[in-house]
């Protein structure tokens, strides 16, 4: 049986995804002829980041076992979005180059969030493979 998550996760994960969806039809309309193809491509790569881990977010609600481990699996993975997708949007609209900086940091985020994942899932009772 799954278990219940609060209001605020609930609405945080509605959140990412509909954000995305957002963004990818900004991107794709409003953006398009503003931006030169190097930009697009950078907002692009944001939104497909942005919708996986939005995606896994919502997965990881649904999949993953109550636990430290799933609690800071889903904070990373939304500290991802913000921070990795987040900077590539504002570098495809002209924030200055040393902006991408922070990039990498929602990289980070993004694979601890993962590792995360992975921990929340183990069986401590299980045979190895």
């Amino acid at each position: 049986m799954r278990q219940p998550v609060s209001t605020s996760t609930a609405f945080l994960i509605g959140l990412a995804g509909a954000s995305a969806v957002v963004f990818g039809a900004f991107g794709a309309h409003a953006l398009r002829g503003t931006l030169d193809e190097a930009a697009l491509a950078t907002w692009h790569t944001g939104v497909e980041y942005h919708f996986w881990h939005a995606l896994a977010l919502f997965a990881g609600v649904l999949g993953l076992p109550p636990g430290r481990a799933r609690c800071a699996a889903l904070a990373l993975f939304g500290i991802g979005i913000v921070v990795f997708s987040g900077s590539l949007y504002a570098l495809a609209l002209g924030a200055p180059r040393w902006f991408g900086a922070i990039t990498p940091i929602g990289g980070v985020a993004f694979i601890a969030a993962w590792i995360a994942a992975a921990l929340s899932l183990r069986n401590p009772a299980a045979q190895p493979l």
